[in-house]
């Protein structure tokens, strides 16, 4: 099987270096960690910039509120946590930040399934759902260590909130250092041809890259193609990809109610353009504890999932 990348790593691993830079590239920004600065790799900024940096122990909502006093202030706050907490355990004080449109950056680690061992009460399967829908809210999906510090860098430029999603899990490297990256359009990773478009969200990278190559060995040819950002959408990105393909396939680190494939499905229904569109995700359910990539294979998220959704609708297709 060919390959799209030659190695994985986790971006949030490389979270430390990014807070230092930052830290160094603004004097105005704060970080407030909420009992995970081990997690959140805030402790390198905590190091750095010991007068900057507030633990607030396990009082996430709390965070979130005195995140929107700091910016009030002049001061550019990132808040930094799990996504599930940072999304749900924080939803009201995060809209009211975003009902003022207040200069506040949320790092939200561990989206999706990507926490698999604290099972499915730290899962974030409806983080995309829950964040996409606040007015003035800016939402991120970065998928490698590279676009993961773009977007934090992207976001110290955007005068409002930015929510950005850092994958926990090992993502391709598709990236260098000299990328030049842009958040204001689909990313095109791989374009072979014009059976199928797999269009994907950052912390979905691995499984959308291995499906497409699973495809790819069956002598299909498509598109393979990433969402930097989630909001604002790249929706005239889409409608082109859909002109040119005979079906999309979306895939997700979350649930398929609300996410990625809502958005994409969204777009094409306020258009006269036809293209048939299918979901790889989690179903209507809870997931539960395991080694993360076991959870979401189990789940729905697999290359295997991806390959037999492709296969299928293209059936589906050829027939009509």
């Amino acid at each position: 099987m060919n390959s799209l990348y030659t190695e994985t790593v986790s971006p949030r691993s490389f979270l430390g270096d990014i807070w230092v830079e930052i830290g160094k590239k603004d004097p105005r920004t704060v970080v407030l960690d909420c009992d995970l600065a081990a997690a959140t790799k805030t402790d390198a900024f905590a190091r750095a910039y010991p007068d900057r940096f507030f633990e607030m122990g396990i009082g996430e909502q709390n965070a979130m509120s005195v995140s929107a006093g700091l910016a009030a202030e002049g001061l550019i706050p990132f808040y930094a946590n799990f996504a599930l907490f940072s999304s749900g355990t924080c939803w009201t004080q995060l809209r009211q930040n975003c009902f003022s449109n207040l200069n506040v950056k949320i790092v939200a680690t561990h989206p999706g399934m990507d926490n698999g061992p604290d099972g499915g009460t730290h899962h974030a399967n409806e983080e995309i759902a829950l964040t996409r829908t606040i007015p003035c809210l800016t939402v991120l999906s970065p998928a490698d260590h590279f676009q993961v510090r773009a977007a934090m860098f992207y976001a110290l430029q955007i005068q409002g909130p930015v929510y950005i999603r850092v994958p926990r899990d090992e993502t391709p490297v598709l990236h260098s250092a000299n990328t030049q990256f842009s958040f204001d359009t689909l990313e095109m990773i791989c374009d072979k041809g014009d059976d199928f478009a797999i269009i994907y969200e950052g912390s979905a990278a691995l499984q959308a890259c291995d499906g497409f190559m699973r495809l790819e060995d069956k002598k299909l040819k498509g598109k393979l193609l990433a969402v930097p950002s989630l909001k604002p959408f790249d929706n005239t990105g889409i409608l082109d990809i859909a002109k040119q393909v005979k079906a999309i396939v979306t895939v997700e680190n979350h649930s398929v109610y609300g996410g990625l494939g809502g958005i994409v499905a969204e777009t094409l229904c306020t258009s006269s353009i036809r293209c048939p569109v299918e979901y790889v995700g989690v179903n209507d359910v809870f997931t539960e504890s395991g080694k993360s990539q076991a959870v979401k294979s189990k789940f729905g998220l697999s290359a295997e999932a991806i390959e037999k959704k492709v296969l299928s609708i293209l059936g589906c297709v050829s027939s009509e």
